[in-house]
């Protein structure tokens, strides 16, 4: 095979269809766009103009903000690390921190930390060491017999 002979596949392609090329075309004299008005005419961008009434998105009331350096956490559940330990991905009696984590597939990615939430149930004695935890995870952890340190972020550890 030479770089001249490569070719798309059979029907990868589609032939783009030409407009105002005769009426035998199919697409001729007003190539589609219908008799007059402002939307016949070439150079027209109407993305939200209403004809001069006040756009929709206008209208509309604006509230709220977004914090542009707000922590964007990677969320995990008691029951999924449970579901984990019983499958043998994770070690109960190792220290489970956000490396461990990830390595396991249980989290794609840090982000900006994980944070255990306390949905399900968990029966194995883990030593969870992450960067935020619920009040409710960290004392169903300490009730299976396991403990859950809250590391990195200092400011969000006290708050919880």
């Amino acid at each position: 095979m030479k770089l001249h002979e490569l070719r798309d596949n059979e029907g990868a392609t589609k032939k783009r269809m030409r407009v105002g090329r005769g009426p035998g075309s199919g697409k001729g004299k007003t190539a589609g766009r219908g008799v007059k008005g402002q939307k016949s005419r070439s150079g027209v961008a109407l993305n939200a103009y209403e004809g001069g009434q006040m756009p929709l998105y206008q209208r509309l009331p604006k509230r709220g903000f977004n914090k542009p350096n707000r922590k964007s956490w990677a969320v995990i559940n008691l029951g999924l690390i449970q579901k984990f330990v019983d499958a043998g991905k994770l070690e109960a009696g190792a220290v489970i921190n956000e490396d461990v984590l990830v390595a396991s597939g249980l989290v794609r990615r840090k982000l900006d930390g994980i944070r255990v939430l306390a949905k399900g149930e968990i029966t194995a004695k883990v030593q969870l060491e992450v960067s935020g935890a619920s009040a409710s995870a960290i004392e169903a952890v300490s009730k299976a017999g396991g403990s859950l340190t809250v590391t990195a972020p200092k400011a969000e550890a006290a708050t919880e």
